[in-house]
Order: structure tokens, then C-alpha cells, then sequence
């Protein structure tokens, strides 16, 4: 069974795109689809990092687990929200913290807002930074508009049968990615 990293990236209080890294967590352990592990920004608390993980002197222990947790994963599942047209900057260092990391990692994108266009502006900017660094981006997107009304706070969905059809598309993307990379590798 592959085993997903789920990266919850927003860091502000009353952040509302975790509820879609709790979904996804349960949804992928209730259906088998994959063991999932979230990979909680906030909780980490990083640094704003002056140097890639590489390169680093003395990388922190915390540092060193995160890039562990990404190269191990099968795949990585990132849920941001969007602010302001683009990504949380939270996201923006862990992504460009690691690069040997993400080098074919099959990676799933979730945006999440307020709005009625569920963070899908937001999109493109994420794409771009992982395919410069080599990731391997799973077409199939999964936006949550109005994230706030449409999950409460534990991840539950306030429409199941809706949202577990759109994330059954979604997921099925990033698991054959998944599958492919690993006919792929020696």
C-alpha cells in the first residue's frame, strides 16, 4: 500500500485549509487507498530558511525528519490555501528547502479559500516552482471554494457523497502517478 504525505501548509490562526489535510488523511485510511501521514506546517514551525537542506551546515533534527518524510512518502499531497493570488509563504520555504526530495515525486495539489473560486489562481505559481525543481505534478486538481462551509473543523465534509466523488477522481490521479513512478524505477 503506498503511503501519501499529506503537507497542511498554512501556519495563520483560524486556518481553515487544514480541514482538507484531515479529510484526505481519512478518507485515503477509510477507503485502503494508502497510509497517510499529515505533515502540519504549523506544527513545525520552521524558519525562514537561508540555504537548501544540502547545503545547510547544521540543519535542526525537525528539518532533517520533514525532508526524511518527503523523500520516504510514495507520494505527497500538498493542501494550501490561497492568499492573495498565491501561496502561503510557509509552503514556499519547505518547497524550495528540498530538491533531491522532489525530484519525480508524484505530488497532488489541494487549494482551499474563502471565495468562490476555491484557491485556483493559486495553482499555476505552485505548479511552476515544483516542476523547476523537478517534481512530477498530477494533473487532476482538487479546489475548495468556500472551504469554511465546506468542511467542519475535524475535516468531516458537510456534502460526503459530493466531495468523496470529486476526491475519488482526484486521488485515483495521484495513485496512478504513484504506480507509474514505481514500474519506472529500478
Amino acid at each position: 500500500m503506498p503511503h501519501i504525505a499529506i503537507i497542511s501548509s498554512s501556519v495563520r490562526i483560524e486556518r481553515n485549509s487544514s480541514r482538507v489535510a484531515l479529510y484526505f488523511k481519512n478518507y485515503l485510511e477509510s477507503n485502503q487507498l494508502a497510509t497517510a501521514e499529515i505533515l502540519d506546517l504549523a506544527e513545525y514551525n520552521f524558519p525562514i530558511f537561508d540555504e537548501r537542506l544540502r547545503l545547510q551546515k547544521n540543519p535542526t533534527p525537525a528539518t532533517i525528519e520533514f525532508a526524511e518524510k518527503i523523500k520516504s512518502a510514495d507520494g505527497v499531497l500538498i493542501v494550501t490555501p490561497e492568499y492573495n493570488g498565491g501561496y502561503p509563504a510557509s509552503l514556499k520555504n519547505v518547497v524550495d528547502l528540498l530538491y533531491d526530495e522532489w525530484h519525480r515525486k508524484p505530488v497532488a495539489i489541494s487549494t482551499a479559500s474563502d471565495g468562490v473560486f476555491g484557491g485556483s489562481q493559486v495553482i499555476t505559481s505552485l505548479q511552476f516552482s515544483l516542476w523547476k525543481i523537478k517534481a512530477w505534478t498530477v494533473s487532476a486538481m482538487f479546489p475548495v471554494p468556500k472551504v469554511q462551509d465546506a468542511f467542519d473543523k475535524k475535516g468531516n465534509p458537510t456534502d460526503k457523497a459530493a466531495t468523496d466523488k470529486r476526491a475519488a477522481n482526484f486521488i485515483k490521479e495521484l495513485l496512478w502517478c504513484i504506480e507509474a513512478k514505481s514500474k519506472m524505477t529500478p
